[in-house]
């Protein structure tokens, strides 16, 4: 008996998410060539540092925009822990085990490669929306079990990430906008518990969280994550504010700020400094790190009898996912960017690193998902589908 696919929910989300991946690949060939064109760079340059009031393009859209992003992140976090793939602990082994690996195997070798050592999180990030991308351009050969996989895997690397930039990346601490920021969350907590559903009364509380944030010296794209955890959740998707905020903001994040963030940050010079050790800890630590911590926790997890494998997929189109984990373009700029503040060399050299592991992962994954994932016979393969197959020698219903 086959089991029912996954909801509409996340049929639409990996549909937008595929799009907006496509759409991401073009803005950032299009700032690469922009970059690198004689004639181009410098109104590239003159694009990314325009003056809009009190600050440049590219705080606005990395500082600002980027917020967005990462209220959508927390919202996508909160479904799935509350009543998605990730509500129940047996659900959480595999991808979290994978994530924790793919995060952890990166960062050693990025430091093992002698680079400084403060970009050590540059490269255990996942590009979702990238990976996404380069998974639709093979249609329906690939299980839907894989894409709910990379999936889940993409979003506890997020909340990683998240709780890395917090952590490691924030600068010295304003304690009064702190508090202020503190006091804002707990209202937006408290509106919850009181029932409110109203959500222009969490945007507001939203916009004046970022505000704190930004004043305190943490990142303020953490404001985004926080909010999220305040936006209360129904399990009618009708009514739920959850689900309205995120189904309304999913589509500006995925074809406007994630796509412009790219063209922001991607532009770089290829022929600067593609051969220094940063470039070569964090394309390395994209590459070859994320493929051996992700398939090595995978295969330590099934292995152990912990968790089973994706329903349908074979041990080299889980290889292949792993390599695409390996894209870490978006998130990786963005923890570049905090990393070395200041010091544009070292930015424009973790830039090549990233663009060349992402590159790399990103063909080497679709050749083997292409090579190994044979044409579908018949209807039920698409994005919105599992799979009837075999895990492990055992028929999977």
């Amino acid at each position: 008996m086959t089991k029912p696919g996954p909801s509409s929910v996340f049929r639409d989300f990996l549909d937008s998410e595929a799009a907006g991946g496509l759409l991401l690949i073009g803005a950032a060939a299009l700032a690469l060539i922009a970059a690198n064109l004689p004639a181009t760079r410098p109104l590239y340059d003159q694009f990314t540092h325009l003056r809009l009031g009190p600050e440049d393009v590219h705080f606005w859209v990395n500082d600002a925009l980027m917020a967005l992003f990462f209220l959508l992140v927390g919202l996508e976090i909160k479904r799935e822990l509350i009543g998605g793939e990730l509500a129940r602990p047996e659900d959480r082994r595999l991808p979290v085990a994978a994530a924790v690996a793919g995060m952890a195997i990166p960062a050693l070798i990025y430091l093992l490669s002698g680079a400084p050592a403060h970009g050590w999180a540059i490269p255990a990030a996942t590009d979702i929306a990238f990976a996404i991308g380069v998974l639709a351009l093979l249609g329906p050969r690939v299980p839907a079990s894989l894409k709910l996989f990379l999936t889940t895997v993409a979003i506890v690397d997020d909340m990683g990430a998240v709780a890395i930039i917090a952590a490691f990346y924030t600068d010295a601490l304003n304690l009064w906008a702190l508090i202020g920021a503190a006091l804002t969350f707990g209202a937006m907590l408290a509106l919850n518990r009181a029932g409110v559903t109203r959500l222009w009364l969490y945007t507001l509380g939203f916009l004046l969280l970022w505000a704190l944030v930004l004043m305190s010296g943490v990142h303020a794209t953490i404001a985004g994550v926080l909010a999220a955890l305040a936006i209360p959740i129904r399990a009618d998707e009708h009514i739920s504010p959850l689900h309205r905020l995120e189904h309304g903001l999913h589509p500006w994040v995925a074809y406007a700020v994630v796509p412009l963030f790219g063209f922001v940050n991607a532009g770089v010079a290829l022929d600067a400094v593609a051969g220094s050790p940063l470039a070569i800890g964090i394309g390395a630590g994209l590459f070859l790190g994320k493929q051996i911590g992700i398939l090595g926790a995978v295969w330590t997890v099934v292995r152990f009898g912990w968790a089973s494998r994706p329903a349908g997929a074979s041990w080299m189109q889980l290889y292949g996912v792993a390599l695409l984990c390996g894209i870490g373009f978006t998130m990786s700029l963005f923890i570049a960017g905090l990393a070395f503040p200041g010091e544009p060399a070292l930015i424009e050299q973790a830039k090549i690193g990233i663009l060349g592991g992402s590159l790399l992962s990103a063909l080497a994954g679709w050749a083997v998902l292409r090579i190994f994932s044979p044409s579908p016979s018949g209807k039920g393969s698409g994005w919105g589908s599992r799979e009837i197959g075999v895990t492990d020698g055992q028929p999977h219903p």
